[in-house]
């Protein structure tokens, strides 16, 4: 990733995005990380294990390179997480050679969470940018410091066939946001349009090369082989590989 040219926090970000509408905010927020808007802790990604028998009960192992939280902006002191709608997490995953999780993926990340919070929803103005600075700053307060790959806080922005169901494609899906029971208060759920994005979204970004039985293999491949896409996903048709 590449460094920041300034030192624009987190608040800096906020204060300056309360204007704008989702088009508007979406644009900054790819401006602002592509600058190197990131604090380096961000980019320090979590590796998580995961497997699959064959038909001839052979065992298939990956790894994939998960970041810590969920997609933020600004430096090591200040800094805040910032939901975004599906197109705008894509272009960011592209130049970072990134991409969005499944609901399988959320599951597995779950699990290998150090820092595992309750949700904190709320109920007015959702999707006000001042709700999600707010929502940030709960979240804080909830994580009391605690350092590690972190999950429950969010829901996340994933891959899916769900919204094709429904034959329409300008849609975001949506999975998660895991109760300290491991329960996700989220199904999978494609029923908003692809520009809403409240407080409750997270992006979650995972590097794009993952590596099965000690093989590096772009993701793209891996969803679209009929035997290694179970290591990433649960769908049983070909899962749709970006937005």
């Amino acid at each position: 990733m590449p460094s920041a040219n300034n030192k624009m926090g987190g608040y800096d970000f906020y204060k300056k995005a309360v204007a704008y509408q989702w088009k508007e905010r979406d644009s900054f927020a790819i401006n602002s990380i592509l600058k190197g808007q990131i604090p380096s802790f961000y980019k320090k990604f979590t590796k998580v294990h995961t497997k699959i028998v064959n038909d001839k009960n052979e065992i298939i192992r990956a790894t994939y390179f998960v970041a810590p939280d969920y997609l933020m902006v600004g430096n090591n002191k200040d800094w805040a997480r910032i939901p975004l709608t599906p197109m705008a997490a894509q272009k960011i995953a592209d130049s970072l050679h990134c991409f969005l999780p499944t609901t399988k993926m959320v599951e597995e990340i779950y699990t290998h969470s150090k820092v595992q919070l309750e949700p904190i929803p709320m109920y007015a103005f959702r999707d006000s940018t001042i709700t999600m600075w707010q929502h940030h700053l709960m979240i804080e307060g909830l994580r009391k410091g605690k350092r590690g790959l972190i999950s429950g806080i969010k829901k996340d922005v994933v891959l899916s066939n769900k919204f094709n169901e429904q034959g329409k494609i300008n849609r975001v899906a949506i999975y998660g946001w895991h109760q300290l029971n491991g329960t996700p208060i989220q199904p999978l759920y494609a029923g908003h349009i692809n520009s809403y994005v409240d407080y409750s979204h997270g992006i979650r970004l995972v590097m794009d090369k993952i590596k099965v039985n000690g093989k590096w293999v772009h993701y793209t491949s891996i969803l679209r082989d009929p035997l290694l896409r179970k290591l990433l996903t649960n769908e049983q048709d070909p899962i749709i590989v970006r937005y």
